[in-house]
């Protein structure tokens, strides 16, 4: 025989942002598949180009509904509350980084959003950050412009390089 338990079950509403969530997976799924609808070639095969997307359809669907269940029961568990400091310092990087990226280049652009972000995690030395985020991003555009041949914007210290 069991001890009585002292958990007293609570009722929760539906979760209206974990709908929404559902809702855009079954959104997305509905998209991947008219895309894929439209892929052609792969006639005298069983699997074809529009297999793989046809899936990936399918498994947004099946996950949005899941989703949207458990949404309607509130299985979800409670959210904490949103910092809203870093995600302005996010945001602020990213916004800094396609404003900056035609005219000061990928590695002055993408060390600030790398700095930024490090703000947004608690490093709060900037002078240190974005030194090394400029570092880090320029040796990323070294690999990938020399070694890889791939084309990325360059800025003056890319010139530099070039």
């Amino acid at each position: 025989m069991s001890a009585p338990s002292d958990h007293v079950p609570t009722e929760r509403r539906p979760d209206r942002a974990a709908f929404a969530i559902g809702l855009g997976l079954g959104i997305i799924g509905l998209l991947v598949l008219l895309d894929a609808s439209q892929i052609g070639g792969g006639a005298y095969a069983r699997i074809g180009p529009a297999t793989f997307p046809t899936l990936i359809g399918f498994a947004l669907l099946g996950l949005s509904g899941w989703t949207m269940v458990e949404a309607w029961r509130g299985d979800f568990p409670e959210r904490d509350h949103d910092e809203f400091a870093p995600i302005v310092w996010i945001v602020g990087g990213l916004a800094a980084q396609l404003l900056l990226l035609t005219t000061a280049g990928f590695s002055i652009a993408t060390g600030l959003l790398f700095a930024a972000t490090a703000r947004a995690f608690g490093k709060r030395k900037l002078y240190v950050s974005i030194p090394v985020g400029i570092l880090l991003s320029l040796a990323i555009w070294l690999m990938f412009t020399k070694v890889l041949n791939l084309a990325l914007p360059a800025g003056p210290l890319e010139r530099l390089f070039g």
